[in-house]
């Protein structure tokens, strides 16, 4: 596991295709065998599944583990006592939620790794930030849900934080005009999930005839697009709202979720969602599982070489999306870049965004 650290120091685009290839394998392999020694259900999963670790020779290969298993089984790789902390998914009322179980070298990869991925888009240095929610969702420290960890993992990258809204989802427009009059003319990072950004900032600004200057704002947003699609908000007309009340033209949609924290996918500024070194996805054909050519829709699977203390290195989502290409996206970043097409059918809503929106 010590050559992952020398992995840590590459740029998060910087390996095409072979030569990620030869990494993840090696990587994917490895954990596998690291979680079939140390997590019981795991092992029992891949005896059943016939596994030979002699027929991995291609990151397709490697076994996966459908996503809502988190959900019924407790699986890590860890003792009890090196779990420093316990994260769960996003979830509406009544519905059971991803446990997933972290050691101190894994939250530690977790944090490294998002910091290449998300400095690579904002900078080196860190930014005074606004972060559209509420300080409410953060006072439960101890059970971490996805939006908590969501919004702590990129407060990393704010060197102030102010937080947009009240307790009670209301703009706090006082304060957000006090933290741009002391950033005036200066860069400034913006967060949050993109139903909340919409409903409660666009929206807010747009309802009070209000107008902020965001001109040197870089929003950065995830969660889900179900419930603004089902207001036929596209993508591009969430980007020119957002400008028409406050100038912004830096915004970067991101793919993630809490089983694989840490490897997010971000959108390039061709609207494309890219895979870094540190993660990869392959899309397979809902009926055989086998792997869908580019251009063809299924369901994505995600890779991932962090995590170390629960076996979620390999996963099948319940996203639908497909496969646009490879070390060719004209932004000029190395890797699979593709498209979320929405969730599959009947599959739980789960995005941080679209959970809230659900309940909003």
């Amino acid at each position: 596991m010590k050559e992952f650290e020398a992995w840590l120091a590459h740029p998060p685009y910087a390996f095409t295709r072979e030569v990620k290839r030869q990494h993840l394998i090696k990587r994917l392999n490895a954990l596998t065998e690291l979680h079939r020694e140390n997590c019981e259900p795991y092992r029992n999963i891949l005896q059943g599944l016939g596994y030979d670790s002699s027929e991995m020779a291609q990151p397709e290969d490697v076994p996966f583990l459908p996503v809502a298993l988190f959900k019924t089984l407790k699986l890590k790789s860890v003792p009890e006592e090196s779990v420093v902390k316990t994260m769960t998914s996003s979830g509406t009322t009544g519905q059971a939620v991803s446990r997933i179980f972290l050691d101190k070298t894994t939250a530690t990869h977790q944090q490294k790794i998002l910091v290449r991925i998300v400095s690579h888009f904002t900078g080196a240095g860190r930014l005074p930030m606004l972060i559209i929610d509420t300080p409410a969702v953060m006072k439960d420290r101890n059970m971490f849900s996805a939006r908590g960890a969501g919004i702590l993992g990129f407060s990393m990258f704010g060197s102030e934080r102010c937080w947009a809204l009240t307790e009670s989802m209301e703009l706090d427009i006082e304060a957000v005009d006090a933290f741009l009059m002391r950033h005036e003319g200066k860069p400034v990072l913006l967060f949050g999930f993109t139903f909340m950004v919409w409903q409660h900032f666009y929206q807010a600004l747009k309802t009070s005839g209000r107008r902020v200057n965001l001109s040197n704002g870089i929003l950065i947003h995830g969660g889900g697009w179900k419930k603004l699609h089902a207001q036929a908000v596209s993508a591009n007309a969430f980007a020119e709202a957002l400008y028409s009340v406050s100038g912004l033209t830096k915004i970067y949609d991101y793919y993630g979720m809490v089983e694989q924290t840490g490897c997010i996918y971000m959108q390039c500024e061709h609207g494309h969602l890219h895979a870094s070194i540190f993660s990869d996805v392959i899309i397979r054909d809902p009926l055989t599982l086998s792997v869908c050519p580019q251009g063809t829709p299924g369901i994505i699977q995600v890779l991932s070489t962090i995590p170390e203390s629960y076996p979620g290195h390999s996963l099948l989502t319940e996203d639908e999306g497909v496969l646009l290409g490879e070390d060719d996206c004209l932004c000029g970043r190395s890797g699979k870049y593709f498209h979320i097409l929405g969730r599959l059918k009947n599959a739980e809503i789960r995005g941080c965004s679209d959970t809230y929106a659900s309940e909003y």
